[in-house]
């Protein structure tokens, strides 16, 4: 169990100096700004709280000072925890007001890391075993455990409730994202605190919880890498929108080959360039495949085959618009050998355009052609 809640705080750590490394690559263009300041002063803290929590599971005295890890861990922590707020308050707006409430936190801050200390040491915080910080009887070392975690679950609590009225204000969609992913953030965080108060008020009344007392360090743990994200979302949010987009671009992109390469074959004309294997400018190519398979459909009309049978969708329980997919793919699939042999349906559709479908608009039109390219596919391989 101890190496298991070891290693939440070596990856609680590692993502607290991966997010501070990140944002310290920005100082040179950032740091006339007071919130990025802030940001960088809750990393460190934020570092140093798990680098300690990290040393204090080792269990030896930190400088010959018994202890002395989780001492400075807590109180860390409670600095955090307060940077962390002053942070969403400049987010938020940076008046008076917030201006204020900063002032208020910091003070806040410095009365609990204060109380926490003077609780430390009355309990003889440095003389005991370490394993009692995870739980006891004692009173007053009880109540420097309590005291903690409610500084811890303060915040959270705050925290959560402001990102949500945040997020509608701001029309900043990377400072938007943050705020959401900051909101789940502080959940996860409560739910550690939660979890901690269950294991310390258990160990004081004497009851073994086993394998469950871990279920702090891995809330702990999680929470801290989506607040490391969090902390960093405004500057690599837009690249990793801009990749997800690419992705899905791609994706579909691909989607589309099987029954673009043999409309393609059928009416090599419908290519305005040869066709490549290139993924650069991508939404370009896109919508050439999209333009393409509509074109080549099009030289289609003469031999696809009003009378046919309808193609069937495997799944069952098929959608309406599943089965009109695989209409039309196997519509398209006897049209292409129509045409190879030069059969001419008696009844075909050689006249009229895509009247059923608004080409106007690409998304719904790319989404479309995705479900017909997917069911010509799938007829490919039942072939």
């Amino acid at each position: 169990m101890n190496t298991t809640r070891t290693l939440c705080f070596v990856i609680a750590a590692l993502s607290s100096y991966a997010a501070l490394v990140y944002r310290l690559c920005q100082a040179r263009r950032s740091w006339k700004d007071g919130a990025y300041r802030a940001l960088i002063a809750t990393l460190l803290l934020q570092c140093l709280t798990f680098t300690m929590g990290a040393l204090a599971m080792g269990g030896a005295p930190l400088l010959g000072v018994g202890n002395l890890a989780v001492l400075l861990m807590h109180l860390s922590a409670v600095a955090f925890c307060v940077s962390a707020q002053i942070i969403l308050l400049r987010w938020a707006a940076a008046d008076e007001e917030s201006v204020r409430k900063a002032r208020y936190w910091v003070i806040t801050g410095i009365a609990l890391d204060v109380l926490l200390t003077a609780l430390f040491f009355l309990a003889d915080g440095t003389g005991r075993p370490a394993s009692d910080f995870d739980g006891t009887s004692e009173p007053l070392l009880l109540t420097y455990l309590l005291a903690f975690i409610v500084s811890q679950a303060i915040p959270c609590v705050t925290i959560h409730l402001q990102c949500g009225p945040y997020a509608r204000m701001t029309g900043n969609a990377s400072l938007r994202q943050a705020l959401r992913l900051l909101s789940v953030t502080a959940v996860v965080l409560f739910l550690y605190c939660l979890a901690r108060t269950v294991n310390i008020l258990t160990a004081a009344a004497g009851v073994d919880i086993g394998a469950w007392k871990v279920a702090a360090s891995v809330f702990s743990a999680a929470g801290i890498v989506m607040l490391s994200l969090s902390l960093t979302n405004s500057s690599w949010g837009p690249a990793a929108t801009r990749l997800l987009e690419w992705a899905r671009t791609y994706r579909s992109y691909r989607a589309l080959y099987p029954l673009w390469r043999d409309l393609y074959e059928s009416s090599p004309d419908i290519a305005l360039e040869p066709p490549g294997a290139s993924v650069s400018d991508l939404d370009y190519r896109l919508h050439r495949r999209v333009v393409e398979i509509r074109d080549g459909w099009r030289d289609l009309r003469p031999y696809i085959d009003r009378t046919a049978d309808e193609g069937r969708d495997p799944a069952k329980e098929a959608s309406a618009e599943s089965r009109q997919a695989f209409t039309e793919a196997a519509q398209i699939k006897r049209a292409l050998q129509a045409k190879l042999t030069h059969t001419v349906p008696r009844n075909n559709k050689d006249a009229g355009d895509f009247d059923d479908r608004d080409t106007s608009n690409f998304a719904a039109e790319l989404a479309w052609l995705t479900q017909v390219a997917a069911a010509y596919s799938k007829l490919d391989k039942a072939s």
